[in-house]
């Protein structure tokens, strides 16, 4: 199987899917030798500059095309796993400010990697634009997931916390692994690899999901898979289960 088969094309292109919101489909990227698509989400800000969420590849024309919408202003890499393709776009947009999740600048691997991070993204942080809600999702091992819920226009940003792969879409030896990490369409979730992490956080992690189904979103973006464009607050809740009993 191509790896086209399981991406979103158009690819490195902006796709507006809400008022002020953009996603851009891109991959494949290769963890643990599985084939996934990744997925950046592009903010527009009450300031009319941009916000980009966990940045995919950076390719110049894709830069170019995004200046077309607003200035670049804010990078975030939300956790530990989507940081990778941000010195990229540090190095073509310095004067943005890029903002972390919590203990990511600890890990030896970004330490080594020369990425800069700015600021730890925590609820009030100075320069934080306000029309955003950061709710840290937090595991053990120093883990912490940053969502993002864009007020206006009732749009969660997640990464892996769901994860929602189309089984027809996958090479055939990966189809069963991934029934079984728990990340299959329609009712894809967190690996499980990554449910364990976050549920051994206990109360404080039941409460940061609780939070996140309390908003009732219109739509869920998050980075692998086909996304919750419609009955957000539904799906959410579902695919969210195993962290809210």
């Amino acid at each position: 199987m191509r790896d086209e088969t399981i991406l979103y094309p158009p690819l490195d292109v902006p796709k507006k899917v809400a008022d002020s919101i953009w996603i851009v489909d891109s991959g494949p990227i290769r963890p643990l030798g599985l084939r996934l698509p990744i997925r950046m989400t592009v903010i527009r800000l009450v300031d009319g500059s941009l916000l980009l969420h966990s940045p995919t590849r950076f390719d110049a024309a894709l830069k170019s095309e995004i200046e077309q919408i607003g200035r670049i202003s804010h990078f975030v890499a939300p956790n530990s796993a989507h940081w990778t393709f941000l010195k990229a776009w540090q190095e073509h947009v310095p004067e943005a400010m890029t903002w972390a999740a919590p203990g990511l600048r600890d890990r030896r691997q970004v330490r080594r990697s020369g990425v800069r991070l700015d600021s730890d993204l925590r609820p009030g942080a100075a320069g934080w634009p306000q029309e955003i809600i950061p709710i840290i999702v937090p595991g053990i091992g120093g883990f912490a997931e940053v969502a993002l819920y864009h007020q206006p226009s009732r749009t969660l940003v997640l990464v892996d916390l769901v994860q929602n792969l189309e089984v027809e879409k996958l090479p055939s030896s990966s189809r069963i692994p991934a029934r079984l990490a728990g990340v299959t369409a329609p009712h894809g979730r967190a690996p499980i690899y990554l449910r364990a992490i976050v549920k051994a956080k206990g109360h404080d992690a039941k409460t940061a999901g609780r939070r996140l189904a309390a908003l009732e979103p219109d739509r869920v973006i998050f980075s692998h898979g086909a996304w919750f464009e419609q009955d957000g607050a539904a799906h959410l809740r579902r695919s969210l289960g195993w962290l809210l009993r």
